[in-house]
């Protein structure tokens, strides 16, 4: 059995959630506040100062929080909190992070800037220096499917890329066969809400609520992630072209994973790695009789995975895996909360097993 790390923290355990006013904020404050082995002690950003959480994130009203959003250094926050999940954006996370990391606070970020090891990779993807380089490959990977043992006894966890952990989900199955070598071609369409509460160009729903855009192509700061945890996890001489497409929807990712594989990864042979992989998963759905769709999923934490495989040749087959997910929630904060339950040390899917909203 692993020791968790959190094993030992009085119940309610407080946490403090830095970056309050934002989407994955948001969520954290929605998924976090009616457990009663949680106490929300702080929320803290740099906009909406002096408010009260209703007035920042309407829907949240109904929670009557005590709580109002402050700017506050981590020094006045820390004595308060033993979890801080952080989300702030890359580099301003990896500063605000360290500094609660040194105060003695566990650390659950969900920026980008703790989950790559490779210090070349993350300049070039980020286009920035890191602040704390020495402190790459200190973090556990929070993909809890792939890295329990790991998030269990870690104080510090990265929580993943949207993109990263719907891509990495649909192509396991191949990775821990030993069936992923070679290049990878994916496309995914994500919603605006991946790219934060600010409205951008590509973001504003006006600019997107009747188009498809592609942006970033082949250059998205989520392929190096992609690519270290499906070596990690089994793939070899691993390449990706990967394609994000900008669709009229708020939440969710719909990716579609195109494969070069041995011949005798047929149809039952993917079948069966999907179903060895997944069966045993609560949050992830293997279909044999439907695709993947983001209404299925919406709202939830749960993944929809099927896979399809083509018809052999010269001893190679194609085989495409499709996967929907919710970017804020098994995409995002969510899949951060599923860490904490780790590093709890308790049910792993507490409070997170709610299904899906339609319509």
């Amino acid at each position: 059995m692993t020791l968790s790390s959190l094993a030992h923290l009085p119940r309610p355990v407080r946490v403090a959630i830095i970056g309050a006013t934002g989407y994955g904020g948001a969520e954290l404050i929605r998924q976090l506040a009616p457990r009663p082995d949680i106490r929300l002690t702080r929320l803290v950003a740099k906009d909406g100062i002096g408010k009260q959480v209703g007035d920042v994130h309407l829907s949240l009203a109904a929670l009557n929080l005590p709580l109002r959003i402050e700017d506050a250094e981590p020094e006045a926050v820390a004595p308060d909190a033993d979890v801080v999940f952080i989300g702030l954006p890359h580099r301003v996370s990896a500063q605000v992070g360290a500094k609660y990391s040194d105060f003695g606070c566990a650390v659950i970020d969900l920026s980008g800037d703790y989950r790559l090891r490779d210090l070349a990779a993350y300049e070039q993807f980020y286009e920035a220096q890191h602040p704390h380089p020495e402190r790459l490959g200190t973090f556990a990977y929070g993909l809890p499917e792939f890295q329990r043992a790991a998030i269990a006894r870690s104080r510090r966890v990265a929580s993943p890329g949207c993109f990263a952990t719907t891509i990495a989900l649909a192509l396991w199955p191949l990775a821990r066969a030993g069936e992923l070598r070679g290049r990878v071609q994916v496309s995914a369409m994500t919603g605006s809400s991946g790219s934060g509460a600010n409205p951008q160009p590509g973001t504003h729903h006006p600019l997107r609520a009747q188009t498809l855009r592609p942006y970033k192509p082949l250059g998205h700061q989520h392929v190096p992630e992609i690519l270290q945890t499906l070596t990690d996890e089994g793939a070899r001489d691993l390449a990706l072209d990967f394609v994000p497409v900008s669709a009229p929807l708020v939440r969710g990712i719909l990716a579609t994973c195109f494969a070069e594989v041995p011949e005798a990864v047929d149809a039952a042979r993917l079948k069966q790695l999907l179903h060895e992989a997944y069966d045993n998963e609560p949050l992830i759905r293997v279909l044999d009789h439907r695709l993947p769709e983001v209404n299925a999923v919406a709202g939830s934490m749960f993944v929809e995975i099927a896979g399809t495989a083509g018809a052999a040749h010269e001893g190679r087959r194609t085989v495409v895996l499709h996967a929907a997910l919710d970017n804020l929630i098994k995409g995002g904060a969510g899949q951060a909360v599923q860490s904490l339950n780790v590093m709890l040390g308790i049910d792993e899917w507490t409070g997170l097993l709610q299904p899906a909203q339609w319509p």
